[in-house]
């Protein structure tokens, strides 16, 4: 009898002990979440002031594929919203990403058994990562007009409207690259620092690539870049950065700062310049386009200590899939894309440029 009792009462305490145990482990995570957040957002000034993009590609694949389904159903999904719910579910650490988590997702939604409202009605930090993945994807799927291949149409093209992925990758379809996650690794040219791009190596004078509509924001020479262009997104959120651009016919000539560019375009040609203040020099060893997407959510964020590079690695391969075909003049040697396309935010823009009105003149607010 005595025994029992003795029993019961360890077992009481082994209880009491595990309880405590699992009280301040869940404290630790709710503190260490806690100052994850205020490391990331600025409360008092009301904008995030970092980011790490760890979407996996292929839970963007799977999302986008969920999102694109869906147009024709009567629930329709939003790609960056299933990705930011599954961001606030990891942490976003996608290291812990399973396909089976998206279809449970899916499914909740589409049987409306669930709405993304109630299912983040108690996710702290929900919000976040939907503002954190709108600013890094929200330009990349929607609907947009493109030339597709027709024999029977007048010079074998015609216009066709579509919806989806109307970002590309930055290097025209039929060029050979390689490249890894180089992200973070260390440079020394000027001083020590870490790579905050993505090199893609390839062939000198191949075809860059716009990967998103926008306006030229810089042009010019750079010593750490070399020959480079600057294009930001019409919502201001991203600046993609593109490097080492061929010697002596970096660019397509006939872009300026300030000129409309939609997603696609050939913007210029590959090469490895940079490393020196003295302009047009080669000293990068290898040809290689230096891509980097820079995050804006304040404009006291731009060109300062407080920068936000994101890993482009998954992003690249996920733009795999949408490359864009081009053809050289041989008089001009410019190279031009083979199917046009027609971006609604730039139109909306290149129409702003040329009739010289306000938005407000005509209440469009093409990111309501």
């Amino acid at each position: 009898m005595l025994n029992k009792i003795r029993a019961k009462h360890i077992i009481l305490f082994e209880l009491m002990l595990l309880f405590l145990f699992s009280s301040i482990m869940v404290k630790n995570q709710i503190d260490n979440e806690a100052a994850s957040y205020s490391a990331m957002y600025d409360s008092e000034k009301g904008f995030i002031k970092w980011v790490s993009f760890d979407v996996s590609h292929k839970a963007m694949d799977h999302a986008y594929k969920y999102d694109l389904e869906s147009q024709s159903e009567e629930v329709v999904l939003n790609w960056i919203e299933l990705l930011a719910y599954l961001g606030a579910k990891y942490g976003g650490d996608f290291s812990r990403y399973k396909e089976k988590h998206m279809i449970e997702l899916v499914n909740k939604l589409q049987s409306k058994e669930e709405t993304m409202e109630s299912l983040t009605a108690d996710m702290k930090y929900y919000d976040y990562y939907l503002e954190a993945y709108t600013a890094v994807l929200g330009g990349m799927v929607g609907k947009y007009k493109i030339e597709v291949a027709d024999e029977n149409s007048p010079g074998g093209k015609r216009w066709e409207e579509k919806y989806g992925l109307k970002a590309f990758l930055p290097i025209a379809k039929y060029f050979p690259y390689n490249h890894y996650d180089d992200f973070g690794v260390s440079r020394s040219y000027g001083f020590k620092r870490k790579h905050l791009g993505h090199d893609m190596m390839g062939q000198t004078g191949t075809p860059i690539i716009a990967v998103e509509s926008g306006y030229v924001e810089a042009l010019g020479w750079n010593q750490y870049g070399g020959w480079r262009i600057g294009i930001r997104s019409f919502d201001k959120k991203r600046y993609y950065y593109y490097a080492h651009l061929r010697k002596n016919f970096p660019f397509n000539k006939s872009l300026e700062v300030g000129s409309i560019v939609q997603a696609g375009d050939v913007i210029g040609y590959m090469g490895h310049t940079g490393y020196s203040t003295k302009e047009n020099s080669n000293n990068i060893k290898t040809p290689h386009l230096h891509f980097g997407i820079q995050l804006i959510f304040d404009e006291s964020q731009k060109e300062s200590v407080n920068e936000i590079w994101i890993d482009c690695y998954d992003i690249v391969q996920f733009l795999y899939k949408n490359r864009c075909e081009t053809v050289k003049d041989p008089e001009t040697k410019e190279y031009h894309r083979v199917y046009q396309m027609i971006d609604p935010v730039a139109e909306h823009y290149i129409n702003r440029q040329k009739y010289k009105y306000d938005d407000d003149d005509f209440k469009i607010h093409i990111y309501e």
